[in-house]
């Protein structure tokens, strides 16, 4: 991947995106092949690597903006400091005004976006994501893909987003790979030449260059599900 790159990743059920995913972030051992961020091989989990889940992952037991200042706390980061950047990322995801509620309180989305602050507020060099939008309604799924949009724009920040949704993918990502049926292999690198500040659903959704790379992808998928 490029600095600053938005990457996604598609392909059947099962073929191993979030295996992948995982051993990039240092969770899971590989056996061939070599994994590195900035030349620098990947071990075990690192601070250079943020990961957002599918699960919320965050502590129930904290407010919103004790969540967003975890990573934080465990770098040693000074309070004031810590205070500061928190604000910042609060108000970059769009939740001023609830600093001080906890989980519980919040909905679906509002979670997923103290989970994106969190892992974005910890300064990473490259932000992995998995299927970080599957748990909420269509319509809120649709918002948080023009905010992470905008993050992206505002942040400059490496993101492979991993995915079940065609769409989303084509939607997000400067490329997307797509990975065969199982055992997965990268099977195509599909570029997607929109710029970020036109990425709004009701704009792509009638751009002839938008539908093309969401159709050419969609068929590079559907092929490895039919052979199945």
């Amino acid at each position: 991947m490029y600095d600053g790159e938005f990457a996604a990743v598609v392909g059947p059920s099962g073929c191993g995106k979030t295996t992948l995913l995982n051993i990039l972030a240092g969770l899971l051992p590989y056996r061939h092949g070599t994994v590195q961020v900035d030349g620098v091989p990947v071990k075990g989990p690192g601070s250079d690597r943020g990961v957002v889940f599918q699960e919320h992952a965050i502590l129930p037991w904290r407010t919103v903006a004790r969540n967003i200042g975890h990573g934080l706390e465990l770098q040693g980061v000074p309070r004031q400091e810590r205070r500061r950047r928190v604000r910042e990322f609060v108000e970059l995801v769009g939740l001023a005004g609830f600093e001080e509620r906890y989980p519980h309180e919040l909905s679906g989305g509002m979670k997923q976006r103290v989970a994106l602050a969190r892992t974005l507020c910890a300064n990473p060099v490259i932000m992995l994501m998995d299927e970080p939008f599957a748990a909420v309604d269509a319509q809120t799924r649709i918002t948080l893909q023009e905010e992470l949009n905008r993050i992206a724009i505002a942040t400059r920040k490496t993101i492979l987003l991993v995915t079940h949704n065609v769409d989303e993918a084509a939607f997000l990502g400067d490329r997307c790979f797509v990975f065969t049926r199982r055992p997965g292999r990268l099977k195509a690198t599909v570029t997607i030449h929109i710029p970020r500040d036109r990425r709004i659903w009701k704009e792509v959704v009638a751009d002839p260059a938008f539908t093309a790379r969401r159709d050419e992808i969609l068929e590079l998928v559907r092929a490895e599900v039919r052979v199945e």
